[in-house]
């Protein structure tokens, strides 16, 4: 698809532009990543009905009480999750995706919250209803796992867009376990974004009925348009953060960049969701460097 492609040439050059930029600022780009976790994990969290704030959010990250009743599972799922993202940062530059990463990064989202499930498949009888969509037999899930691997190692000629895009949908459909699917499917993209030397992305919790329109696409059609523009945005977005930062550069909000060079906010905005300026999402803030 040419516009995936056009996506793809975009993200190669802001990757080129990161790794120029990121000489000598491991220390930076470990703050962003750090700060990062508790958005990553509130966006996450909040697609599959978590009532968490992203306030709250980062007071459970900080140990600091909360001023409502929080269920002990929410509390776990922020927790394990800030876990599970910390984790892949340096596990995935080290060792290859396999079922049996997946599994411990299972066991590792699930400990304290579904003990009786954490860390294996769906078993015999266990089977499992996303919308419409009935989860394939627990039988063929180790195998369809398996070629889902080996047809996203066997693709390392296309370009990364497509192959997340497709592993991601795959692995959602075949809905392995009996909780946790969307949490660790999300956490899949950024293990093998960041065994391939790209940034992590962050799928966001407002984009949540495209995220939805993606699987049905994908159920109905076999086709992965609506997550590949998904993950480009997301990619794209992600590049321009981290270059604000590593650039060096003054960041305002897009609000104050309107008023200063007297545009429209609302264009400008539009500009940005579809990630044709320089600009990013930041704890559901645009901003964007001067």
């Amino acid at each position: 698809m040419a516009k995936t492609l056009n996506i793809f040439n975009k993200i190669s050059s802001l990757r080129e532009r990161y790794y120029k930029a990121s000489t000598g600022k491991e220390a930076l780009i470990k703050l962003i990543a750090e700060n990062e976790v508790a958005e990553q994990v509130y966006n996450s969290n909040a697609i599959e009905n978590s009532t968490l704030t992203l306030e709250e959010t980062e007071k459970i990250l900080l140990q600091i009480d909360l001023d409502r009743f929080i269920t002990e599972r929410e509390i776990f799922e922020a927790k394990n999750l800030a876990r599970v993202v910390s984790y892949i940062d340096k596990k995935a530059k080290e060792q290859e995706l396999t079922l049996e990463v997946i599994l411990s990064l299972h066991q590792l989202l699930l400990a304290n919250i579904r003990d009786d499930v954490a860390g294996r498949f769906r078993k015999d009888g266990e089977y499992v209803r996303v919308g419409n969509h009935i989860a394939p037999d627990p039988k063929a899930v180790l195998d369809r796992l398996g070629k889902m691997l080996a047809e996203y190692n066997a693709s390392s000629h296309e370009n990364i867009i497509k192959r997340i895009a497709l592993l991601h949908l795959t692995f959602e459909y075949i809905h392995p376990f009996v909780d946790g699917n969307g949490r660790i499917g999300r956490v899949i993209n950024n293990y093998l974004l960041i065994r391939e030397g790209f940034v992590p992305i962050n799928i966001k919790f407002i984009d949540k009925n495209k995220y939805y329109e993606a699987f049905k696409e994908f159920d109905e059609k076999n086709a992965t348009n609506v997550m590949e523009e998904m993950v480009g945005r997301a990619l794209t977005n992600s590049y321009h953060k981290r270059l604000a930062y590593l650039e060096g550069k003054t960041i305002i909000t897009l609000v104050e960049y309107a008023k200063n060079n007297k545009l429209s906010h609302s264009n400008l905005i539009n500009k940005a969701n579809r990630q044709t300026i320089e600009a990013f999402l930041e704890k559901s803030v645009w901003k964007i460097a001067k």
